[in-house]
This record gives C-alpha cells, structure tokens and sequence, in this order.
C-alpha cells in the first residue's frame, strides 16, 4: 500500500470517527500535548540559570518544574480553587466568583461569538478568514451609536435596557454587512473567500483607525479611542469582581446564540439548504438551492455573529472603541475547528481558550517562566488538540474513495484497440 493510500485510510478512519471516539482522540492530544509541553519546560528549566532548582530527576537539577507549571495554569485560571502547597489541597477561602475566574470567563464568552462566526462559514463551505475585521467594524458601530444615542436616552437600568441591545444590533449588522462583501463577490464574481476576507482585515483595521484617529477619537486621550461610554450604558459585572470585566449576562446571551445558530442549522430549511451548499453544492444547487444567495446570506450571518462580538468587547470589556483589538476573529477560526463546526462544540473549546488565557498570566507571574514559554505551551495544546479536528474536515471535504482496478467488460479488453 502507497503513502497515499496510507493517508487516505487514516483520514478515512477519522471522518467516520463517532462522537466518543472524537472526545477520546482530543483527550489523548492533550495528554501528549502536555507530555511534549513537559519535555520543553525541563530542557529549559535545564539552560536556564538560577541560584536554586525547581525540581530534580536523576540528579540532575532543572529551573522549571513543569508539574507545578501545568498545576499553577488550570489552578489560576479557575482562581485558585487549591492550596498547592499544603496538605489541605482544597482551599476554604476560594469563591467561584473570583478575579481569576472572570478572566477566564471574559475571554470564553468573547470566543464564543467569534467561533460561532467562523463554524457558520465552514459550515457552508465557506473560510471566512476576516471575522476579525468584522469584530473591528463591529465593535466601532457599536461605540460610536452608543455615544450619540445615550443622550438621547435616561440615565441608569430604563437608558440601559433600551440602549445596549440596540447597539448589538448595530454591531451585528455592519459586521453582517461587511460579511456579506466578500460573500458577494465570492457568489458573483467567483473570487476566492480566503483572500478577500484577509485583505478586508487590513482595510477594516484602517477605516477604524483613521475613523477614530481623525474624527471620533477621545480628545482626553492621547491613545487612539473613542470617548468612553457611561457605566449605564455598559454590561457591568452582576456577581463578579469589577476589574475581570466579565459580564454574565454577556456569557448567558452568547449560550442563547449557541442554541439559536444550532436550531437554524439543524432544524430549519435555511440551515439544511446552508449545509448541503457546504457538503455537496452540485447536488444542492440540482435541489433547486439558489447557490449564490446562499453563499451571501451564509457570509451576513457569519460577520453578523462576529459583529455581535466586537460589540460585546466594548459594551462588556473595554466601555469604549480602541485601538489594538485582541485577535479575537483568529483565535475563532481555532475554536471552531477544535469543535468540529458545531455550535454546541464551540463553547468547551472557548472554554479551553480562555482557561490557557487566563492561567498563562498565573504561570508568569507564579513559577517565573518567561511569558514567551507559556505562549509555547498554550500553543503546544491548541495544536495538538485541534490538529485531529482539522485532519478529520480535511478528510471530508476531498475524495477518500480508494482507488479501484479497471476490470472489463465482457467483449472488451483492458487498454486495446478496437478491431
């Protein structure tokens, strides 16, 4: 058997690969994810200099240990749930609603509006690579119709109540609109997806910029911003610390997007026209889909999902538009392939995000490892983890079929001439 037979047969065994299976597969990467991520905290604890070592194996002493790297990492983000150092393991002074944990659910919540963008695209065979510049344009919509209608409203809960869901709103329709751009030219132009959601990330990036830069920027403020919103016109946090800038209702709306975009995927005739365009488009289109407005919806709901983050960002985050937005959009791509491009996948592998988010700022400022290994290590998981995921699309989006002999027909002969 060829390599490449070889190859298809284990892209093969991947996309047939049940749900259990799947969740075994992804829990064994992780495992050697963190065996690998061990090996590389030892040989760098091992040429690192310092007065004493963190741990000893075979007499040989290591700066690093990385036992108590990967404890202090899951330990902090959850706000340090255990006493790592005492007998007593758990800790009695811990709250749930901690520092440590909020962050941890910020950039969960964040990631899931940004997964749920991509996983709607690669759903219908679609690589919006430009959710980020939807989540910029978005979340600028939303600062800036936030600052111009709030005097317009009452101060406090009733200015509230009508003003934030208003301006997710705006959000999630230039971020749709803008969505929709590339969408179109995909539909009727034929231009490839990839390049032009990557090159509309720059050009948002900039309209933003000059926008805020030359005409709406802070004139208190030296940073390129808008001027910040009122705390009546914010999520402000319910239960949690002020300063992790977690809101759980943000989190609370983005769990009801989730079912939302699950039921219209899988439940309505809009969802199934959507998968079948991504899966087989010539049996879709011989089905009687419309193939192009497809294609542009399908491109408005993925910027409109990654509007609505951009939007929650700076209503929930930052109170305000500024420059040097998080890679938010990028991080979704990962996410929605470490889920599968399932909705309900999507918000474990946020949650697994944000965990290695959180708790990398704990291993920094707890064990002393450079901030540069622990982005090693938060790579080395995504990595492993999604790598399977995306093997397994791969798998599903070519032709695995092995390659069959040519028999003849009775009559007939194998590459001869008709007499």
């Amino acid at each position: 058997m060829s390599a490449t037979e070889n190859a298809k047969a284990v892209l093969r065994r991947l996309t047939a690969a049940s749900a259990t299976e799947r969740i075994l597969i992804s829990f064994a990467a992780l495992v050697m994810a963190v065996l690998v991520g061990a090996v590389i905290i030892l040989v760098s604890g091992r040429i690192t200099t310092c007065q004493t070592a963190a741990t000893t194996l075979f007499g040989t002493g290591f700066c690093y240990d990385p036992v108590e790297v990967y404890l202090v990492l899951f330990n902090g983000a959850l706000g340090e749930p255990f006493l790592l150092n005492d007998p007593a393991l758990f800790n009695p002074n811990w709250n749930p609603l901690n520092f440590g944990f909020a962050l941890t659910l910020k950039e969960t919540t964040l990631l899931i509006f940004t997964g749920l963008s991509v996983a709607v695209s690669f759903r219908a065979g679609l690589f919006n690579i430009g959710t980020q510049g939807q989540l910029v344009l978005g979340g600028l919509a939303t600062a800036l119709f936030s600052f111009f209608v709030a005097p317009l409203l009452p101060s406090g809960l009733l200015g509230g109540l009508i003003l934030i869901p208003l301006a997710v709103v705006v959000g999630a329709l230039v971020g749709g609109l803008y969505g929709a751009i590339p969408g179109a030219l995909k539909a009727y132009a034929d231009a490839n997806e990839v390049i032009t959601t990557i090159m509309l990330n720059f050009i948002a990036a900039q309209i933003a910029f000059v926008l805020v830069s030359e005409f709406y920027g802070n004139p208190d403020s030296q940073v390129v911003e808008t001027t910040p919103l009122p705390d009546w016109a914010t999520l402000l946090p319910v239960a949690f610390p002020q300063g992790g800038d977690f809101s759980i209702l943000a989190l609370a709306f983005g769990l009801a997007l989730v079912v939302a975009v699950w039921f219209l995927l899988e439940q309505t005739s809009f969802g199934y026209d959507l998968r079948t365009s991504g899966e087989q488009p010539e049996a879709a289109e011989y089905g009687g889909v419309d193939a192009k407005r497809t294609t542009v919806t399908s491109m408005f709901l993925s910027g409109a999902l990654g509007g609505m983050g951009g939007a929650i960002w700076v209503l929930m985050v930052m109170g305000k538009w500024q420059a040097g937005v998080p890679a938010l959009g990028f991080d979704g791509i990962t996410v929605s392939i470490l889920a599968g491009n399932n909705p309900f996948g999507v918000v474990p592998a946020a949650l697994l995000f944000g965990t290695l988010k959180s708790g990398s700022l704990a291993v920094q400022f707890g064990t002393g490892v450079p901030k540069q290994l622990v982005g090693v290590l938060r790579g080395l998981i995504i990595l492993f983890v999604a790598m399977p995921e995306f093997f397994r699309m791969l798998g599903s989006a070519i032709d695995l079929e092995p390659d069959r002999e040519t028999v003849a027909t009775d009559g007939g002969s194998l590459g001869g001439d008709d007499e």
